[in-house]
């Protein structure tokens, strides 16, 4: 993830519900620490986490086979701090945050795709 600088564990626990991590973050010149919490974990197929601290809001990955592969849904829900406009900064930034998502989800795509020739 392009805007995220380095998962640092807030503890032992690396997997399951209860991990907590803190996430360096920046999207252009904003910087941030999100702070996030595993609230939910279903082994090979769901994470769900929430963020504290600047931004706040919840995220969920979905892993779901199809075919010969597997389908990944990301959501995520972010609210923004007063002075950092509310609901007008989300909307503002909103456009910008979905192209870095869509890219961290593209390099991903590329590290995980297999075509067979």
């Amino acid at each position: 993830m392009a805007d995220a600088g380095e998962i640092r564990f807030g503890g032992t626990q690396r997997t399951g519900v209860g991990t907590w991590m803190r996430v360096p973050t920046r999207v252009g010149p904003f910087r941030t620490t999100d702070l996030m919490t595993v609230t939910e974990w279903e082994e090979e197929k769901t994470m769900a986490v929430d963020h504290v601290g600047t931004v706040s809001g919840f995220g969920r990955f979905d892993l779901e086979p199809i075919g010969d592969g597997t389908r990944l849904t990301w959501s995520e829900e972010l609210r923004f701090p007063w002075w950092l406009g509310a609901k007008v900064g989300a909307w503002v930034a909103g456009p910008f945050l979905k192209r870095i998502w869509q890219s961290n989800l593209s390099r991903l795509a590329a590290r995980v795709t297999v075509n067979d020739l």
